[in-house]
């Protein structure tokens, strides 16, 4: 209902050429990365890894911290290098220590020569290391030569094609067009004598992003024209046994192996963290408990063993999506288990194509819908709907697939076309309807002036045949209540009246086809269609009735008469349409529906009843509804009789309502038995449990009319029919 039917073709080409332009837009914004909009991309993927469901870390990787409890209980930080020796030596089950700690400055000799003796001992322990860019201080030439032991020297240079373009050898340092990783001045290394036994080294830089939080750790760095390993990368080349090779193209580097193993790294050699949940998520044992034998040596067999500090006064945490206070620590095991698992969050052409395609598609879809549909509220729903979509989808391959898919261009696209089309609209098409609507809101009910809007066809004369339900409503003995009334009252008590009674049709969909005099005619299911039109007429017309109760206790206040209406309710198909001359026409109904409603309305006073409803409609909703059936009549002009039914409430609502449908059912079918004698009994019954009940007051006078002057001859077949002969 919200859409229209047709679009202008010179419009629709229109709206289309604006989601163009908004694409185009768009991609010039995707491809030069406004600083802005850089970081509005960061925190929208922010938001993705804080909202994606924790995971499991791989078990092969643990973590040993110096947490708050071992800093309370074996002494501030750092701890003599003995307590380091010991700690490192109950780990000697672990296939590798990896060291987030450097031993820089000495303690003393034997201090010193201990934690050594343990390193090289447990022969597994890869130390960590710091590259400085703050000063040219060069660190000792024993410590210099011992962290080149780890220094990555198989390097190969990919051609245009892909291919092989050569490697860089051993010795002498790297080739001219060296990769663009991150580059440093100086380097603050681990004692010579500590650092001789170790099976390792790598840096424990990380480095942020342009707003300062983690998501990434750069795997290799540049130091001296040589390229050196981050501490997670070797720990990972110690535990699988193998050699890091890089792979290097023109734009930077192309990705980084360990034998088979492929890490997908950006062009600085950062790989991107596909975070398993908040700080804590790896296994962590405290260096406490690990000292003082509470932790079993199998508890750290096989596996990759982080060491680092997890202490927040000591503050080696850092920011990221998923925690404010994350331990470095945590980031360096977190690349090793994203490595180990093959868990990556990718960003290569493949995802490049993705956000392109999207850019570009999406405004033309949006272009498309908005063109036909003729309410801004519906092209904001629109909007909103296809950018949810986007953006869920968005949130989908990146935490099912692990792909790395911006929603932010996409949806600068949405919101770019969006505008556009909205200016369009309300600048030029919005012109057109609003001339539309002042020239005929002011004769037609407001739904078919939206029609109009939709469809400016629906002018001409004519109609069309359609399943419809009618309600009249109308007050009883209006002439005498005008004879009772100066003119000034009469009026503000019929807008009072009729106001209120407008506002129960319109807001059950019904459209108000005219006032006659005090009378209301409602047409359910047209011009607007709507599937359960006979329940929503059924409904409205108790709205009504309970509506006069609460206006009839407030005008008492007034000195108004109470005022009593009747309500009659007919389905079927009628002709619906625009009636009239050229010059002065109405969208209205016509037909044998709208007459039979009309003759139910007045048939109330014969009853004394409120709301008859014809069988057409009880047919529709008698499941939902209490009920009970009046009578067969003939109406005045039709032949065919037909049954009638008193709506009474809804269904369950009203234990006495049910009592009056069941003892009236039961004395009129005696009646139609003939059984005069006995259905005025029981009439009689029923109107001294319901006193007023004037259908069966009807009934009494009937059967005691019948039982006089019986049907002759009494062997003729007798229908009951009762024939109205008035309006």
């Amino acid at each position: 209902m919200g859409l229209r039917k047709g679009t202008v073709p010179g419009e629709l080409l229109i709206f289309l050429l604006i989601g163009f332009a908004s694409s185009l837009i768009a991609l010039f914004a995707y491809q030069y990365k406004p600083r802005f909009l850089v970081y509005v991309d960061l925190k929208a993927m922010d938001a993705f890894a804080y909202a994606r469901p924790s995971e499991k870390p791989p078990d092969d990787i643990v973590i040993v911290a110096v947490d708050e409890r071992s800093v309370n209980e074996l002494g501030r930080w750092p701890w003599p290098r003995k307590v380091m020796a010991s700690l490192i030596g109950r780990l000697k089950s672990a296939k590798t220590v990896a060291v987030d700690i450097v031993f820089s400055e000495p303690e003393d000799r034997a201090s010193d020569e201990a934690l050594s003796r343990a390193i090289e001992d447990n022969g597994n322990v890869v130390l960590g290391y710091f590259l400085r860019d703050d000063t040219d201080v060069e660190p000792p030439k024993g410590a210099l030569r011992e962290i080149k032991r780890s220094k990555i020297s198989l390097v190969r240079f990919l051609g245009q094609d892909g291919g092989d373009g050569g490697g860089g050898g051993a010795g002498g340092g790297l080739p001219v067009k060296a990769p663009p990783a991150p580059g440093f001045k100086s380097a603050e290394t681990n004692l010579e004598r500590i650092g001789e036994g170790a099976a390792g080294f790598g840096t424990f830089n990380i480095i942020p992003e342009i707003d300062g939080i983690h998501r990434s750790v750069n795997l290799v760095y540049l130091y001296k024209g040589d390229i050196y390993p981050n501490l997670a990368l070797e720990a990972l080349r110690h535990y699988r046994g193998g050699a890091v090779i890089l792979d290097a193209a023109e734009y930077g580097i192309d990705s980084i192996h360990i034998d088979d193993l492929r890490l997908p790294v950006n062009e600085m050699g950062a790989l991107m963290l596909s975070f398993y949940g908040p700080g804590g998520s790896f296994r962590t044992y405290s260096a406490a408990d690990v000292l003082k034998g509470k932790v079993r040596a199998a508890a750290f067999k096989d596996k990759l063993v982080f060491l680092g500090v997890t202490e927040k006064g000591i503050y080696d945490i850092r920011p990221t999506p998923v925690d404010a206070l994350f331990p470095g620590v945590e980031l360096l095991s977190t690349a090793a288990g994203n490595a180990l698992e093959g868990r990556f969050l990718i960003r290569d052409s493949r995802v490049a194509m993705m956000d392109y395609a999207m850019i570009f598609a999406l405004p033309l879809l949006l272009s498309f819908l908005v063109s036909r549909a003729h309410r801004t509220f519906v092209s904001l729903i629109i909007f909103s709907a296809i950018a949810a979509l986007a953006v869920l989808l968005d949130f989908y391959l990146f935490s099912a697939e692990g792909l790395r898919v911006g929603p932010v261009y996409p949806s600068l696209s949405l919101a770019i076309a969006y505008l556009g089309n909205e200016a369009y609209r309300n600048i030029v098409v919005e012109k057109k309807s609003r001339y539309l609507r002042k020239a005929f809101s002011t004769y037609v009910s407001t739904q078919l002036v939206n029609e109009i809007l939709k469809d400016p066809g629906k002018l001409k004369l004519g109609g069309e045949k359609r399943l419809i339900t009618v309600l009249f409503s109308d007050i009883r003995g209006f002439t005498t209540l005008s004879e009772r009334l100066a003119p000034e009252g009469l009026v503000a008590l019929l807008n009072e009246y009729l106001s209120p009674m407008t506002r129960i049709v319109l807001d059950e969909e019904g459209m108000l086809d005219k006032y006659i005099g005090d009378a209301i005619m409602a047409v359910f299911n047209a011009p607007v269609e709507i599937p359960d039109h006979p329940m929503r007429a059924c409904r409205t017309a108790l709205e009504m009735i309970k509506k006069l109760d609460e206006l009839n206790s407030g005008w008492e206040g007034k000195g108004w008469p109470r005022i009593e209406i009747g309500v009659g309710i007919n389905s079927g198909e009628a002709v619906v349409g625009n009636m009239g001359a050229e010059l002065r026409f109405d969208y209205t109904a016509i037909g044998d529906t709208v007459n039979l409603a009309s003759r139910l309305e007045g048939i109330n006073k014969l009853y004394g009843t409120n709301i008859i409803v014809s069988e057409q409609t009880y047919g529709c909703v008698k499941e939902d509804f209490l009920w009970r059936e009046l009578d067969l009549v003939r109406v005045k002009g039709k032949e065919r009789p037909s049954a009638i039914y008193e709506l009474l409430g809804r269904r369950g609502e009203s234990g006495d309502d049910e009592e009056l449908s069941r003892l009236f059912s039961r004395a009129l079918s005696l009646y139609r038995e003939r059984k005069f004698a006995d259905a005025e009994g029981l009439f009689k019954a029923v109107l001294e449990r319901f006193p007023g009940d004037g259908p069966s007051e009807v009934y009494m006078e009937r059967c005691s009319q019948y039982r006089a002057s019986p049907p002759s001859p009494p062997s003729d077949a007798w229908d009951g029919v009762f024939v109205a002969k008035t309006k």
